[in-house]
């Protein structure tokens, strides 16, 4: 089964248990038609956790086929794109440790979330970053600062954030728990707070530096 990211096109009607239910009867284009509706997300989700085209689109076929090996495994208590998504994340940060030898916290591990406070570095923005940045530089200062999260936080960010799963969706998908979940948002959009506003630091410096 070759897949390409936008290889397939979505069809009008989408029921996703009904074709599910076929695709675990054997119904290839059942399947087919759900490659066609989730393809693209997980594409970009990849490419969001990996911040590499190749490895993505490994991450995608990957992804299809061992959700088509084990479909029979599927017992339908979450939805099929959750589980579709906790195969690619899984597959995602596997590629990340093998190219990184990244050592990081496995994502079923118990996280204790009576975390202690940590002093960030939250300054009001006196203008506009917007104002000062055409779109596509602030696309690109805010990818950076995506990229730039510990794996686990950046997973939950980009789950929640990005791809606007619901909490209990996305620790269902990652495979812990809720209140590690919100631990996990919080100190990713803290850290991006924190990166976002010594860049705008660093740029306001140099305009200055300027004039």
């Amino acid at each position: 089964m070759a897949l390409t990211p936008g290889s397939l096109k979505g069809n009008e009607a989408f029921d996703e248990s009904a074709l599910v239910a076929r695709a675990r009867a054997g119904d290839a284009a059942a399947f087919t038609a759900l490659v066609n509706q989730y393809e693209r997300k997980i594409y970009r989700l990849a490419k969001h956790i990996t911040q590499n085209d190749e490895d993505a689109e490994d991450v995608l076929q990957e992804t299809f086929l061992k959700a088509y090996e084990h479909l029979e495994g599927f017992q339908g208590n979450s939805k099929f794109y959750t589980w579709i998504v906790r195969i690619a994340v899984n597959e995602a940060l596997m590629k990340l440790r093998k190219r990184r030898g990244d050592r990081t916290v496995p994502l079923d591990q118990p996280v204790d979330t009576g975390e202690e406070m940590v002093a960030r570095e939250i300054a009001v923005w006196e203008d506009n970053p917007e104002e000062r940045y055409s779109r596509e530089e602030m696309q690109d200062i805010l990818d950076r600062a995506v990229q730039g999260l510990k794996p686990d936080f950046r997973t939950v960010f980009i789950l929640r954030d990005i791809e606007e799963l619901s909490t209990e969706e996305t620790a269902e998908a990652l495979g812990i728990s809720v209140p590690a979940v919100k631990s996990r948002l919080l100190r990713a959009r803290l850290a991006l707070r924190e990166k976002l506003t010594r860049q705008f630091k660093r740029k306001g410096e140099d305009v200055f530096a300027h004039l």
